[in-house]
């Protein structure tokens, strides 16, 4: 059965050689990965695009606002000098209403701006809201054999962090980025009405400064997502790293899977050294022509000499020089801004890749169907994890029939396509030839297929809820009595009773539940679902001998009276079963009962292989198989 594994890339392609015309292929790469998340950034944000309009409309209105307060404080200063130099009073009237002017105006602009920033704040709670929602949507019709680990830590990936990376996008840059461009454009505009000389005097500097950045803005882009990548590797594989070093130091590989981290980080380090360091260079120096003590220095320099020629008030140049302070902030929020746009791009893109996942086709309703029997045909059925016709497939060509009430085993070695093949019916994804029917009705249009097919799986995959919850998973309303039969039937009841909160225990919080007792609780829960076709993937192979005896006594009490088919790795627990499958390359090599495949070559090479052939005091699996089901 093809793995997760066999699709990372192989050390070519990982690393390719160069080839010429391969920078320029790459640029070009580069550049149309920057236009699609630019592209897919826009279709993110439609839902909210005139929330976030309105964010920048008020934004503007509080950018031109901020020009009243500096007004005021120029005709405060004319009334306070005109008042020196005559001799006479102060005109406090006059003060005063430019005062009330002054704090109104400024009051004024911050309650819109804080408007502002409560409506962009609101579209961003909405949208990682529809997002969430979408996602779950999506992953609701995604193919179950889709979520592999790479793909579940994909999904883990863009809930909580990309979402997170396009929160500064839209609940800050549309205020914050319109305030920054307005604000100084409306104030250089009161600063070239006050007087030209002194409106130059703002941006002297600022063409040096924009000469500057611009060197250290080359290649930004590229290099933000060529970073963003090598980030994604290094925490990658720190995760593998981590998540496996139980295993690892078990093994006594530590430094080698320490390596495969070390060798990432050294890797991003490198690169972003060599990004950095040039550019920290350019970047201070044209940071320095913006410095605070520089602008003061050439406003209140010149304006003092403008002043003493009497071209202008002293009011004039702390006004300007005022002015002047505003635009480092103006040009420090732009720049951030176009990193927040840059980072929200690669992020937009990863969530709408996983938005337009694949999923299972949908029926109508008026085409879902009621089988009227339980019998499984498998007719020709053939399936590729690949999505592409070149791709291997894991099942080629297999058809065989499950007659109802009846137990079917597939065997055979690892990775021969038997879970594959026992998926298919729980319809974990379509065959991509072929067809899985029950009673005659495809798998595709069975109405409420999960209550004619259960299924227990080697990793019963119990959720962070209470033990109750998770036996109900399949019917939540199952009243109290129903679900203390299953737990009771499937060897659980004693164990469960014995925790703290009994059934309302809340698993991995509460308490840990060891292989064997996590198993038996997935068997309660297809106990209470009671579904007349089960799919069973060997329940007890990772469990310890103390729990498999329990396990089966549960297992027996589960299959009985059902049609079963059963992924079997042990062949001594299927002795006497009512058909055996031999698998082998995802293939049927063989099919027939355990006495007419003893002569079969693989199925014998298996039997000794296993040891099976020795006395065992295992229990076959159907022994408690027929009869009615409870």
């Amino acid at each position: 059965m093809t793995t997760a594994a066999a699709q990372v890339a192989t050390p070519t392609q990982a690393h390719p050689v160069p080839t010429p015309g391969a920078g320029e292929t790459d640029e070009k790469s580069r550049q149309e990965e920057q236009k699609a998340g630019a592209r897919a950034l826009k279709g993110l944000l439609r839902p909210v695009s005139s929330q976030l309009t309105i964010g920048r409309l008020l934004a503007v209105v509080s950018g031109v606002l901020a020009v009243v307060p500096y007004i005021a404080l120029v005709r405060i200063g004319e009334v306070l000098l005109y008042a020196h130099t005559a001799g006479a009073d102060v005109d406090s009237d006059e003060v005063g209403r430019w005062l009330r002017i002054l704090l109104g105006a400024f009051a004024l602009r911050l309650i819109i701006y804080f408007v502002a920033l409560f409506v962009t704040h609101l579209a961003d709670a909405r949208l990682g809201h529809l997002l969430r929602l979408r996602m779950v949507q999506r992953f609701s019709r995604v193919p179950l054999a889709w979520f592999t680990s790479t793909n579940s830590g994909r999904v883990r990936k863009a809930l909580q962090d990309e979402i997170g990376t396009v929160h500064q996008l839209i609940a800050h840059r549309p205020v914050d980025g319109t305030n920054a461009v307005v604000m100084p454009l409306a104030l250089m505009v009161y600063a070239f009405i006050i007087d030209w000389r002194l409106g130059l005097l703002p941006i002297a500097t600022l063409p040096l400064y924009i000469g500057a950045m611009s060197l250290s803005m080359i290649g930004m882009g590229d290099k933000t997502v060529e970073m963003d990548k090598r980030l994604s590797t290094v925490s990658a594989r720190m995760v593998e790293f981590v998540t496996g070093i139980s295993v690892v130091k078990a093994f006594g590989r530590v430094g080698r899977a320490h390596r495969s981290y070390q060798e990432a980080a050294d890797d991003f380090y490198g690169f972003y050294l060599a990004w950095v360091r040039p550019l920290i260079r350019v970047s201070a120096l044209g940071t320095s022509f913006l410095a605070v003590p520089l602008v003061l220095l050439i406003n209140i320099g010149a304006g003092s000499w403008l002043v003493h020629r009497g071209s202008v008030s002293a009011a004039d140049v702390l006004a300007t020089a005022l002015i002047a302070l505003l635009v480092p902030y103006a040009l420090e929020v732009l720049m951030n801004s176009m990193w927040s746009q840059q980072l929200a791009g690669g992020a937009a893109l990863r969530l709408a890749d996983l938005l337009e996942t694949p999923t299972l086709p949908e029926r109508g309703a008026h085409d879902a169907a009621k089988p009227q029997s339980y019998e499984v045909v498998f007719d020709r059925v053939s399936y590729s994890y690949g999505s592409d016709t070149d791709s291997a497939l894991a099942v080629e060509d297999v058809s065989f029939t499950l007659r109802q009430g009846t137990m079917t085993a597939l065997v055979g070695p690892s990775g021969s396509g038997k879970s594959t093949i026992a998926t298919l019916l729980a319809r974990f994804d379509d065959p991509g030839s072929g067809t899985i029917s029950i009673g005659g009705v495809p798998v595709a249009k069975v109405a409420d297929l999960y209550s004619h097919v259960g299924f227990v799986l080697q990793d019963p995959q119990l959720l962070g809820i209470s033990i109750r919850d998770n036996i109900t998973l399949g019917r939540p309303e199952a009243t109290d009595v129903e679900i203390r039969n299953a737990a009771r039937a499937a060897q659980v009841l004693d164990e469960i009773d014995a925790l703290p909160r009994g059934f309302d225990t809340v698993y991995g919080k509460d308490t840990g539940l060891s292989g064997g007792q996590a198993q038996r609780l997935a068997i309660a829960r297809a106990l209470l679902v009671d579904a007349p076709i089960l799919v069973l993937d060997e329940a007890t192979a990772l469990t310890d001998p103390e729990s498999q005896h329990e396990i089966q006594q549960a297992l027996s009490t589960l299959v009985r009276g059902r049609t079963v088919l059963l992924i079997a790795h042990r062949p001594e627990a299927i002795r006497g079963v009512d058909q055996i499958i031999l698998i082998d390359s995802g293939r049927i090599t063989a099919t027939g009962t355990h006495d007419e495949l003893l002569t079969e070559p693989g199925y014998a090479h298996l039997w000794r292989t296993t040891g099976a052939d020795r006395k065992s005091d295992s229990q076959p699996m159907n022994a408690a198989h027929g009869g009615d089901r409870k």
